[in-house]
């Protein structure tokens, strides 16, 4: 099978439909909010507005030819996206075309496969204006980040060129140079008007990242970034700013109870700064925070962000400004013809490796998790990497599980969009002691992790501190964790390095390196009964 997937990686389906529910979202379609500020007079003889219009995307991971279920209805795929951009477009001659990082990352195989290519080419068929960088441009690195950018040899698409419009970063920093490493702003002058754009990334991204992809670099503090820049744009006669910081933040749909370490941005930000486009938290956002408009249209294509803004040709300074978040909903409009055919393009590329098929599900097995934090998927997976390094335990990080499994048959191309980071296997020994730690850090100052287990269960109490939340550890036939016993444990390369905070899994000793996440699923499953299940099994209790 590996050799089978080498073969083909630069050869890249036709996706599935698979759901992805949202519990509010029947109340989020098409919802606006607006601000008018400054005290200006409207004085539309003497000095019309220019009227501006910016459509901006975030976290679209690829999904080209990905369908999902929002509210039970088909939303997103590249074509539809592309759809609605145009005909908004067409609306107003002064369009910006803008996304906020994650373009790439965690994608299924039609882009993934070919190094994220045939996303940047979409991008630049659509004519984006501007982006940022999220957190998934690293996921292969920074040199393969900047290659991306730029194009040239060696590439997976035929006359691959690169992209076509600039990338800001300005908190993102080379050790080596001292120097970001990518513009850290740009002014587009519209209509006669300039507006600058300053990109920023949170600045804790290495702890979300494989320490390897992101080494070398400095993730500056985004706010002291933003100041600095805003600066900068002030002393070229820029009034009007716009943010594109990859950083999270959600609020409910009147605008109210909005959150997060966006909101925290924006209080600290110059007041210069007129609208942040945020993202990472795939989330709603559409609110007014110290004067400041704050908008995130979900993700994966399924929605985008229309703020319409008005400026004043005399002060340069945005007067009025109104967003709306509009969901990509398919039934509502006719895909576009040339976006179809990029993907088809792609499909064929991919299909000998995609459509290889694995077993059949007897039921479908989702990632939702209960309220103890265990779920039928990652109970799946955590078997089959335990399996595959023939361990004690494994544990699987939540954030790496991207999809669910659908009933029915399966094929490689299915596994891969709920696997897509081709993670290796590590086995390694730690002791009882240490894997207690790691459970406890699971509770993070501003999220919690729980891991998806197997070989052993345990409990917890959220009422007790940080640190001392794990009570029982059992290991099968009802013993309990030698806290002074090693043991050993598979867990993927991410882990194994202390991603998402796990540091204590960094202790582990005699590590031993095996099969990929996505090539031991695949063979758990072929050699499970058919058809195939899992489910929740009480690996994971929440004591109330």
């Amino acid at each position: 099978m590996k050799v089978l997937i080498s073969a083909l990686l630069f050869s890249c389906l036709g996706m599935p439909l698979y759901s992805w529910q949202s519990s509010e979202k029947d109340q989020w379609d098409q919802q606006g909010l607006s601000e008018d500020y400054h005290g200006h007079v409207d004085d539309r003889t003497e000095a019309p507005y220019k009227q501006i219009q910016l459509l901006g995307i975030n976290d679209f991971h690829g999904q080209l030819n990905v369908t999902r279920q929002v509210n039970d209805r088909p939303a997103g795929r590249a074509d539809f996206l592309a759809a609605y951009l145009r005909r908004r477009s067409a609306e107003n001659e002064n369009t910006i075309l803008l996304h906020v990082g994650d373009m790439i990352g965690a994608s299924p195989p039609v882009s993934a496969l070919l190094q994220d290519e045939p996303t940047i080419e979409f991008l630049n068929k659509m004519g984006f204006d501007i982006g940022t960088i999220g957190n998934h441009e690293f996921d292969r690195g920074s040199d393969e980040l900047l290659h991306l950018l730029s194009g040239g040899s060696p590439s997976a698409a035929k006359n691959y060129s690169g992209t076509r419009f600039p990338w800001v970063a300005a908190n993102v920093i080379s050790q080596k140079s001292d120097k970001p490493i990518l513009p850290p702003y740009k002014i587009l002058n519209v209509s006669g008007i300039p507006i600058g754009f300053i990109g920023v990334i949170m600045k804790d991204t290495p702890a979300i990242s494989a320490p390897n992809s992101v080494k070398g670099l400095i993730f500056a503090d985004e706010v002291e970034t933003i100041n600095k820049y805003a600066r900068v744009l002030k002393k070229q006669g820029v009034r009007a700013m716009v943010v594109l910081a990859h950083v999270p933040g959600k609020s409910k749909p009147n605008g109210e109870q909005a959150r997060g370490q966006l909101i925290d941005l924006a209080h600290k930000a110059d007041d210069e700064v007129d609208i942040i486009f945020g993202g990472h938290s795939h989330a709603y956002l559409n609110s007014v925070v110290d004067g400041k408009l704050l908008v995130q249209a979900y993700s994966y294509g399924t929605a985008f962000s229309d703020v319409d803004i008005e400026i004043d040709p005399r002060t340069k300074d945005i007067v009025r400004k109104h967003a709306e978040i509009v969901n990509v909903f398919q039934e509502d409009i006719q895909p576009a013809d040339d976006i179809t055919k990029l993907i088809k393009r792609y499909e064929k590329k991919v299909e000998p490796i995609v459509n290889i098929y694995i077993g059949t599900a007897a039921i479908p097995i989702t990632a939702e998790r209960n309220k103890s934090g265990e779920s039928a998927l990652g109970n799946l997976i955590a078997d089959s990497q335990r399996a595959a390094m023939a361990t004690d335990f494994a544990f699987i990080n939540p954030g790496g599980i991207r999809a669910d499994i659908d009933a029915g048959r399966i094929t490689w191309g299915n596994l891969y969009v709920i696997l897509p980071f081709s993670n290796q296997l590590v086995k390694l020994n730690l002791s009882g002691s240490q894997i207690r730690e790691i459970l406890n850090q699971q509770w993070q100052p501003n999220t919690t992790r729980i891991l998806q287990i197997s070989g052993f269960a345990y409990s917890w109490d959220d009422r007790q501190p940080a640190g001392e939340k794990i009570k029982e550890i059992y290991l099968p036939y009802g013993t309990k964790l030698d806290p002074n016993k090693n043991y050993s444990v598979a867990v993927n390369t991410y882990l194994a390095d202390g991603g998402d905070n796990f540091a204590a899994f960094r202790k582990g000793t005699d590590r031993v390196t095996g099969p990929s996440d996505i090539d031991a699923l695949v063979n758990y499953i072929r050699n499970s009964p058919q058809p195939f299940s899992s489910v929740i099994n009480g690996r994971i209790k929440k004591i109330d």
